[in-house]
């Protein structure tokens, strides 16, 4: 090699275009680059027509200046096609386009048929791609450390070899007049030039495979998070569903149920008792209205793309529906035929309101199952106790201690749980022991760090339980 090919070419060095998925790229296993694409291929062919002709006309004028002139054509076009076209396969197999081109070039070189600036910038391409494209980094790192120390030592020989033939490079002096001969700093001239060639070959490279490797990281990354927020959205459009169904089935069981309950009861005392009747038309009006507001109210939430749905309904519903109403659901329950009275023990004091409308919810699906299941006769006591760290809540009827068999779906239950599960409370609902139907649910307050701790383990996680043990724990104040 000689001095002018110092410099390296970035042009025909660029990376492919995008290629079949990396492989997944983990910490302390090699990373195996992928294959380029078809049109990779295609561009790598392109390059080396694209350098033989360069090569051909770079050996046109290196023959006209009368260097390596002696030779025939047909030798040095032969060299050239050797010399570039196997960069076509690069990417493909490196380390043999490599080692190729490598004895190519020697061998023209020692043949006088080689051309010193395009034969050494295709060198420089196919040791840069063995680092960037190499598919395992130690036989990289061997083929392109073979190469290197094949080609100083060929350097070496050279310089010592031509320092005692008087006929090469007869204008440097061999001897020393002063600090260095004009022969030796020639030849520390080379092995700089060669040091800077192969060590940019080497380094860019390298630094090529490392870009791919955190691009492929990249990609990972992204898929997975993409991944995660595929699925973090397929969790939150079903949490969204089971609002939205706990929410309609509280309107529609619960306003449903009273209509249905006064229609029955204006339809026998229609004749008899028409002012009855009345009245019981006008609670079903009533009645009616309600659930469509409740529903006109749950529709304008999940329209509304300005916010978060579900805090728009906590808000709103709370705002509505609270301990405040309980009192008038009671009424509400007595005059769809149900006996119902109401009792606050201890000081009232604020509630959040998230657990004010969970206990709203619950208090109205425990008594719309007492209309539906407690049967004729039956009466309901709804309980709101104010403890130290808690709110307690207490619906009891004196009706049937089961529900009927095929009377109901089971949903009122699933959502008395959820709904204590949203505020870390706990529900319990059970037959009694001398009759009736109890749901107590218990909702811890923050008090302090003890407190809050204590009724974190208590009520991490809901619970409904059918057992009468449960209900008998508060047998004697219900």
């Amino acid at each position: 090699m000689s001095s002018s090919a110092a410099a390296p070419a970035a042009g025909p060095a660029a990376g492919p275009g995008p290629g079949p998925a990396a492989p997944v790229v983990e910490d302390g296993v090699e990373w195996v680059r992928p294959r380029p694409d078809p049109r990779s291929y295609r561009n790598d062919a392109i390059l080396a027509l694209v350098l033989l002709v360069g090569t051909a006309v770079s050996l046109i004028f290196y023959r006209a200046t009368g260097t390596y002139a002696e030779e025939p054509w047909w030798i040095a076009l032969l060299w050239a096609a050797g010399m570039s076209l196997p960069l076509a396969a690069r990417r493909r197999f490196p380390e043999i386009v490599a080692v190729v081109v490598s004895i190519v070039y020697a061998a023209g070189v020692v043949g006088q048929v080689a051309e010193l600036l395009i034969s050494q910038i295709v060198l420089f391409i196919s040791v840069y791609t063995v680092g960037a494209w190499g598919r395992s980094r130690l036989i990289a790192n061997i083929t392109r450390g073979a190469i290197v120390v094949g080609m100083f030592a060929w350097l070496f020989w050279q310089l010592i070899f031509f320092s005692a033939v008087q006929d090469y490079l007869p204008d440097l002096e061999r001897s020393t007049d002063g600090y260095m001969s004009p022969y030796i700093a020639f030849g520390a001239i080379q092995i700089f030039t060669n040091l800077l060639f192969f060590w940019g070959a080497w380094y860019f490279g390298d630094s090529a495979f490392r870009a791919a490797r955190e691009r492929a990281a990249l990609e990972q990354r992204t898929a997975e998070l993409a991944g995660a927020r595929a699925r973090a959205e397929a969790q939150a459009v079903a949490l969204e569903r089971v609002r939205i169904a706990r929410e309609l089935h509280d309107v529609v069981a619960h306003h449903v149920s009273v209509m249905g309950v006064q229609a029955g009861a204006a339809r026998r005392v229609l004749a008899s008792d028409p002012q009855a009747a009345s009245a019981s038309l006008s609670a079903i009006e009533a009645s009616a209205r309600s659930a469509v507001d409740e529903l006109h109210r749950l529709l304008g939430t999940l329209r509304d793309d300005s916010v978060d749905s579900g805090a728009v309904a906590v808000t709103d519903a709370a705002s509505t529906y609270g301990l405040a109403r309980l009192p008038a659901l009671v009424d509400e329950a007595a005059s769809a035929g149900l006996p119902s009275t109401f009792t606050v023990i201890g000081a009232e004091r604020a509630v959040p309101a998230t657990v004010e409308l969970s206990a709203y919810r619950i208090t109205q699906e425990a008594l719309t199952n007492a209309r539906k299941h407690a049967g004729a006769g039956a009466t309901a006591d709804v309980r709101l106790r104010y403890l130290d760290d808690a709110v307690e809540l207490e619906v009891a009827n004196t009706g049937a201690s089961s529900p009927r068999r095929g009377s109901g779906s089971g949903l009122g239950l699933i959502g008395m749980q959820e709904r204590a599960d949203a505020v870390g409370a706990v529900v319990e609902a059970g037959p009694r022991s001398r009759g009736g139907w109890l749901v107590r649910a218990r909702f811890p307050l923050a008090v302090g760090v003890a407190d809050s701790e204590g009724s974190a383990s208590e009520g991490s996680a809901s619970e409904v339980s059918a057992s009468g043990a449960t209900a008998s724990d508060v047998e004697d104040t219900a």
